[in-house]
């Protein structure tokens, strides 16, 4: 087998297991939905604030979700024995991370595809004319997070707080796509000229890459950890 279908292999697994379950996704789409109930009550829909509020809003929504998933990831292949099974396998460790990362960030996908329409629906939100620009955001902004979230959450996972370490590593370090993210999609939502928010987009695709890279290097350090 190739890198790539290695690194596939373990990402079925996870559909697989997760579409027979469906434990992780339940918990990430319930929040979703918790945090849209609330935003809906909290705010007066008609006012230009929300409009302000709305790319901060969804992307809180969004990290606070896939950190539940992040959490659960591990821990569950580590209660059920399955993380010792893979590290015994015979397959380069980079190769376990690509495909929990991928995993990772196939399910913060669907949660998006399946929240976002609601966002728009219940706060009266039009859809941005840059589209495209705003998917291709959502894709910088949400593999930041899988990237460094999954290589985090490998290395709590064999704490005894495990839950609480997590968020506290990672937020600090989430701090470039956090306010990249905004930035970015709060200038297509407020149409602001490209040049005025195109920086963000360097940002996070700098971010991303680094954040690949570096854990994809020293992720076979890490499980030796």
């Amino acid at each position: 087998m190739t890198f790539l279908k290695k690194a596939f292999a373990i990402v079925e697994k996870d559909l697989k297991a997760e579409f027979q379950s469906k434990e992780m996704l339940s918990v990430m789409l319930v929040f979703a939905l918790i945090v849209l109930v609330i935003f809906n009550f909290a705010f007066d829909v008609k006012k230009q604030i929300v409009q302000d509020i709305f790319p901060g809003m969804i992307w809180i929504t969004f990290f606070f979700s896939g950190l539940l998933g992040l959490n659960r990831s591990f821990f569950i292949e580590k209660h059920q024995d399955c993380l010792l099974g893979l590290m015994l396998a015979p397959v380069d460790r980079s190769v376990i991370f690509l495909g929990k990362m991928l995993s990772n960030f196939i399910f913060l996908i669907l949660i998006e595809i399946l929240t976002l329409p609601l966002f728009f629906i219940f706060l009266n939100i039009s859809i941005p004319k840059s589209l495209g620009f705003f998917v291709l955001i959502l894709f910088l902004g949400s593999l930041g997070f899988v990237a460094i979230g999954t290589f985090l959450a490998a290395l709590s996972v064999n704490t005894r707080a495990s839950d609480i370490l997590l968020p506290v590593l990672l937020f600090p370090v989430l701090i470039p796509v956090v306010l990249g993210s905004v930035a970015a999609t709060k200038g297509i939502f407020l149409n602001l000229p490209f040049t005025e928010w195109s920086i963000w987009l360097k940002i996070l695709g700098v971010y991303d890459l680094l954040f690949i890279v570096v854990p994809f290097m020293l992720f076979e350090i890490l499980l030796e950890v």
